[in-house]
């Protein structure tokens, strides 16, 4: 049986990948800051991990596991939180990574990596749709320290010969996002106005383009780029542009709502603009891997409004 640790396992992405190895019949160990994650999948073992900077844990926990393959998601996930402190962004999302591809090197060079990056990586990308082609061009500390990640999986798999693919993630929901995400904030607001419990969402820039697809797709991509033949770089993406406007009239129709009637645009929450937009071009996903993605947007959007529906209300939850 196959032995997986995934980093960063109690996120959205790390639920859903060791959902998927599990049923893979693969061992899996996740390292996380709180050995409380993951009640509702039990068979993952956890290994305490309170802060991924620090070699010496990660040493203790490759020495203790010795996994065949490593899914290294534990990062910053926030755009702002990186923009607030970037130099703390630069050592969780990028020198992190490369202590620990280095401690693999020394360890165990015949595991397999994984290295999530981000569209962020490209910032402002000269062309769009982006492919594995595309240079990174950062624009924010979040994109950077993320294009940081991928070039250093890049060196180690040419200069050490290590196993590492890396995978550039356009945006990917779930019900698992946390609250403060867009797709989970619309989501969240139409059912708190449906239950009486607010009267206004509060967005950015209602006309930004983003390239959303659904988190386990994601998750299976990250399986199949691990488990290919030869380590690459990998795009995963939809491939569709959608504005946040198609996000809410399909969001708010499900309830019953106009969105004109309760969503206030506000500038405190607005990104730079893109010059070019960040749309995934997974043409070699597709053609190498026989990945695709197993939902459109619109039933995306359902599935997150679905389950807000189903969650208990703000008074429930207290």
């Amino acid at each position: 049986m196959p032995v997986a640790l995934i980093t960063g396992v109690s996120g959205q992405d790390g639920w859903y990948l060791a959902r998927r190895l599990l049923a893979d019949r693969t061992a899996v160990w996740g390292a996380t800051r709180d050995c409380r994650a993951l009640l509702d999948l039990p068979d993952v073992r956890l290994v305490a991990m309170p802060d991924i900077r620090d070699g010496t844990a990660i040493e203790r926990a490759l020495a203790h596991i010795r996994p065949d393959e490593i899914y290294h998601l534990a990062a910053i996930s926030r755009v702002d939180a990186a923009a607030a402190d970037p130099a703390l962004a630069g050592e969780v999302n990028g020198v992190a990574t490369a202590r620990l591809l280095d401690i693999v090197r020394r360890m165990i060079p015949q595991a397999r990596v994984y290295i999530a990056s981000s569209a962020l990586a490209f910032g402002a990308a000269d062309r769009s749709p982006q492919d594995e082609s595309i240079p990174f061009r950062p624009d924010t500390p979040y994109g950077l320290s993320k294009a940081y990640a991928a070039e250093i999986g890049r060196i180690f798999r040419r200069s050490h010969g290590l196993f590492v693919a890396v995978g550039i993630h356009y945006n990917h929901e779930s019900p698992r996002r946390p609250p403060d995400f867009l797709s989970r904030k619309i989501a969240r607001g139409a059912a708190a106005i449906v239950r009486g419990e607010a009267t206004e969402v509060r967005l950015g820039n209602l006309d930004a383009l983003r390239d959303w697809s659904y988190a386990d797709d994601h998750a299976r991509g990250m399986i199949l780029a691990l488990r290919a033949s030869e380590p690459a770089d990998w795009v995963f993406g939809s491939g569709e542009p959608h504005t946040v406007r198609d996000w809410l009239d399909r969001a708010f129709a499900r309830f019953g709502l106009d969105w004109r009637d309760h969503v206030v645009s506000d500038a405190r929450f607005y990104r730079p603009v893109e010059a070019v937009p960040l749309i995934a071009n997974p043409a070699k996903a597709r053609r190498r891997l026989g990945w695709e993605p197993s939902l459109d947007f619109a039933a995306l959007v359902d599935l997150m409004v679905d389950a807000e529906l189903a969650a208990p209300s703000a008074e429930a939850r207290r």
